[in-house]
């Protein structure tokens, strides 16, 4: 059990890994793509994928378990499109660190759902996530913020996030891991595709060069990613889990600075530090008073 617990452990890190070079590749894939198009062509390869290996187990899906996937397939495409969007117009690292104060958000949905009390876990994590977002708008220096339009779309983004790990967590319970994972993937590339086609924006041109990006995306980011998460955190705590799955944001700025070149600044790794203790403050629990 041990063993399992900490390849558990080891995935969820390698997920983490595979989500934060996908920030890398998403803002690669911006330069040939829209940003429906990105959102779409990811989730159609992830669907199609996901279709043929399952397609014998398609009458299995029920009606309840129809409606709970695509209403999590629709939460999960806004969160895509307002990171997505949110890249056109701030840095890869800011939209990493930003998206990972979703853990911060969901105890927050909880209490506005279901009413569940807010811990001091919860309200210093944010009031720390809060304080490195600041950090991370100063763009030279103290005087000179620059919290643009696309760390607003980020932010939304993230709350968007928290939302779908919240429904995972509290509606999902029960549905088989494929079915889960075919029903979200398709709703929310058919939602893209839709929005695409009303935006003019439905035909897509491809090159050599814009290949490599958006498999990496599809396959790579949405479906290994999602598939890894959800056969790792059989073997972890929840808490684990959204520790772990948080560094995504520390491997979304070093794949930036690595690919992308993108610079690095002292208030950017101030801000990033203080997001990710954040983030451990209201997902490790307390030492009890002895």
């Amino acid at each position: 059990m041990k063993n399992k617990h900490m390849l558990g452990k080891l995935g969820l890190l390698l997920t983490a890994l595979i989500w934060g070079s996908g920030f890398t590749f998403s803002s690669i894939a911006l330069k040939y793509f829209t940003t429906f198009q990105v959102i779409a062509l990811r989730f159609t390869i992830a669907f199609v994928i996901l279709l043929v290996i399952n397609v014998g187990k398609l009458k299995r899906i029920s009606k309840d378990e129809f409606i709970k996937g695509v209403t999590v397939g629709v939460i999960l495409f806004l969160a895509y499109f307002f990171q997505t969007k949110g890249l056109e117009f701030t840095t890869t690292s800011k939209n990493s660190f930003l998206t990972a104060v979703n853990v911060v958000i969901v105890p927050f949905i909880g209490w506005l759902v279901l009413r569940e009390k807010l811990s001091k876990n919860a309200l210093l994590g944010a009031l720390i996530s809060l304080i490195g977002i600041g950090f991370t708008s100063f763009s030279g220096g103290i005087g000179q913020i620059a919290f643009n339009f696309g760390d607003a779309l980020s932010l939304i983004g993230a709350v968007f996030f928290g939302a779908h790990i919240f429904y995972m967590d509290h509606y999902g319970e029960g549905m088989p891991n494929w079915s889960l994972m075919l029903l979200q993937m398709g709703a929310a590339a058919a939602l893209s595709w839709i929005a695409a086609f009303f935006l003019g924006e439905a035909n897509i041109h491809f090159t050599q060069e814009s290949i490599l990006p958006i498999l990496y995306v599809g396959i790579v980011a949405t479906l290994v990613g999602y598939g890894l998460q959800t056969i790792s955190q059989n073997y972890t705590t929840s808490n684990e889990t959204a520790v772990i799955l948080s560094t995504e944001a520390f491997f979304g700025m070093l794949t930036a600075i690595l690919i992308l070149g993108e610079p690095v600044m002292l208030t950017m790794i101030v801000g990033g530090i203080l997001i990710f203790c954040g983030i451990l403050v209201v997902d490790l629990k307390p030492l009890k008073e002895s």
